[in-house]
């Protein structure tokens, strides 16, 4: 019953429910799956129908085609149907005590026959005694499970002529039917095994356990209400014990000790693999085969799940050795001779599936992108599904894999995306905080322009007739001291509405060529500083000139050492330094002093926010400053430090601006002095 159809793949995945873990590629044999956009796909033409992907699987993303439907359909139609039942059921149905219970279950769904594939296994291991025992130059590879014939066939070809030449015990059963009903009788294998669902064209349907106990509770069965029955002749002997390891060898009955034994027994992933190794690399002359790519069919992928496998061998074992102590030995003997003729001989062709290796060049670049240049940084950690990093490469340029899969690489551009969005964060952050910056600015300049306006012309009135009336007081009238207070508060009020209308101001900067190290000299010049404090300017610009508002920056130089000074009240060193690259120039205006809180930076450039006294500030220096510098399409930055612990106490503003007009400033890094 092949399965060529795309809606009836033997195993399969449901997108929705596959997450990205590679567990499916690791435990596949055939490397049948391919991972496209993090989704792992089965690949049909390379799959050998294991099933360790679906036993693997904790999503429950991979499934098998489910028979049950057809078989009802089989059921209910006008044909006879008789089931065949693999040896392993005893594993499966534990909660039935008495087998003849499920027999009467699997009549009661409506098969007219209930045969034991039991009886196809004692026909098969008589002839694989035969063979061991002719003493031939070969050495053999068992063949009864499907999965183990089907990895040989499709990526060892070579090893095919190894392949034992017998029908697997379902093949031997389907035939012992045919022969006793004749062919117009319908067949459907029930066993633990998914790849017996494409093995042969003599069986109609096959069920999994898992399926056939679905049908029993949609059925709403239950063992004690059904009728006891059992298998219809013939009925098996030892061939019972076929579906737990070494089950072959005891059905057959050989000697197998360890130092004179010439059978290997392997099972599982792992174990099959390996053997069917070393056995074409010749290390194991002399030698013959018992594989299952399973732990014994008892763990089958259509076994129900969380099954465990050696109380599971329990139950066969108490099995076959009630059927032995009941069996008529004479009557079994009669049985094996009257299907002797039954043809048991089998040939297989190689169907090769192997993939061309990609070249050296190709590989080499994937792993380059991967940042694996050199052995060492080959980790084989396995978390890709793959054993080796180069395997990994391989499957990438046949398009079987992805990049992302390597668990190492993933972690580390992770790491560096994170980087990057904290910085983009950063960048962000500074972006937002300088656009409410603006926008605060501007409805504040239209505020301070109407208000400047507003207080001009009173406040010329004020100051017009307050030096009118000093000069009709003598110095030593007692009122010309309340005119004098007038005039000085009015002289006050005049410089806080000259702030005002810079702030305020829109003017266009007036660009000019001017050198770079006579402005930061000017503006220490343009400033008054106590004996305590010392002055330097430092000038590490290659290119000292520039193309910049001379009126404009002065006013920012002098308003930031005007700061500085009043940050060092006990006195310091204030140092105007100058420095460039080549589309910027910078100026670093620094302190000794107390630094700034850190709770005042967020408010350094908003107006009227002073740390003054009242009467000692306007709030508008900084402000004024943050236009200015903006107008010049740069930025300003500032660092401080309160705290002796951490570090020499002073603040930093820097100026970064654009060389030349029209030219964006660039990032400039922080140097530390």
């Amino acid at each position: 019953m092949p399965f060529s159809d795309e809606h009836r793949k033997l195993v399969y995945t449901v997108k929705e429910l596959c997450r990205v873990c590679y567990t499916c590629v690791r435990e596949c044999p055939a490397k049948a799956i391919r991972i496209i956009n993090g989704q792992a796909e089965v690949m049909s033409e390379r799959c050998i129908g294991c099933g360790n992907c679906i036993k693997v699987c904790s999503q429950d993303a991979k499934v098998f085609y489910q028979s049950r439907i057809d078989v009802k359909n089989l059921l209910q139609s006008d044909e006879k149907v008789a089931a065949i039942v693999a040896p392993s059921f005893p594993a499966e149905f534990i909660d039935i005590s008495d087998y003849r219970k499920f027999v009467g279950m699997v009549r009661a769904l409506g098969f007219d026959y209930v045969f034991e594939v039991a009886f196809g296994a004692d026909l098969v291991a008589k002839r694989y005694k035969e063979l061991l025992s002719e003493r031939s130059d070969k050495d053999y590879i068992s063949s009864d499970c499907p999965a183990i014939v089907s990895y040989i066939r499709y990526y060892h070809p070579n090893l095919v002529e190894n392949l034992t030449p017998v029908v697997s015990p379902m093949v031997a059963m389907a035939r012992v039917v045919k022969k006793k009903l004749g062919d117009g009788v319908k067949i459907v294998f029930i066993g633990p095994c998914i790849a017996k669902k494409a093995e042969s064209d003599l069986v109609d349907e096959v069920l999994t356990f898992r399926e056939l106990r679905g049908m029993f509770e949609i059925a709403e069965f239950k063992p004690e209400t059904i009728t006891p029955s059992d298998f219809d002749p013939p009925r098996a002997g030892r061939g019972a014990i076929f579906p737990v390891s070494r089950g072959l060898i005891q059905t057959i009955n050989i000697f197998d000790d360890v130092i004179e034994g010439n059978v290997i027994i392997a099972e599982g992933r792992i174990g099959f693999q390996e053997a069917i190794k070393e056995f074409e690399a010749g290390s194991l002359k002399g030698q013959n085969l018992e594989l299952l790519c399973c732990e014994g069919c008892i763990m089958g992928p259509g076994m129900s799940p969380g099954g465990k496998r050696f109380e599971r061998r329990t139950y066969i074992s108490s099995y076959v050795r009630e059927k032995l102590s009941l069996e008529n030995q004479g009557e079994w003997e009669k049985a094996v001779q009257e299907y002797s003729d039954i043809e048991t001989s089998a040939s297989f062709e190689p169907s090769d599936r192997r993939e061309s290796l990609p070249s050296e060049s190709e590989v080499n670049k994937v792993l380059a992108s991967m940042g694996k240049f050199t052995n060492r940084d080959h980790l084989n950690c396995g978390a890709c599904g793959y054993d080796t990093c180069l395997e990994h490469a391989i499957a990438i340029v046949k398009g079987l894999a992805e990049v992302e899969m390597c668990l190492p690489y993933t972690i580390e551009e992770m790491h560096a995306s994170i980087k990057d969005l904290a910085i983009s964060n950063e960048k962000l952050a500074k972006v937002q905080q300088a656009l409410k910056q603006s926008e605060k600015l501007a409805h504040m300049g239209q505020l301070s322009a109407g208000i400047a306006h507003e207080l001009n012309n009173p406040l010329g009135v004020v100051m017009m007739y307050s030096n009118i009336l000093l000069d009709e007081y003598p110095p030593d009238d007692p009122i010309r001291q309340d005119i004098e207070l007038i005039a000085s508060q009015a002289e006050r009020c005049k410089k806080i509405v000259s702030g005002l209308l810079n702030f305020a101001r829109k003017n266009q900067v007036k660009l000019e060529v001017i050198n770079l190290n006579k402005l930061a000299e000017d503006s220490i010049k343009s400033v008054v500083v106590p004996k305590n404090i010392k002055t330097a300017v430092v000038c590490k610009a290659k290119n000292c000139e520039a193309q910049l508002d001379y009126e404009q920056m002065m006013q920012v130089l002098t308003n930031l050492n005007k700061n500085a000074i009043e940050a060092m009240p006990n006195g310091g060193f204030l140092t105007v330094e100058v420095d460039d690259t080549e589309k910027e120039v910078i100026f670093n205006v620094k302190d000794t002093g107390i630094g700034i809180p850190e709770e005042n930076m967020d408010k350094l450039y908003t107006p009227f926010f002073t740390t003054k006294g009242i009467g000692k500030g306007t709030g508008l220096g900084l402000a004024t400053t943050y236009g200015v510098v903006k107008m010049h399409k740069g930025r300003i930055e500032v660092e401080s430090n309160t705290d002796r612990l951490k570090g020499p106490t002073g603040t930093t503003f820097r100026i970064i601006l654009p060389r030349e007009e029209g030219v964006e400033s660039d990032k400039v890094e922080m140097k530390d002095e």
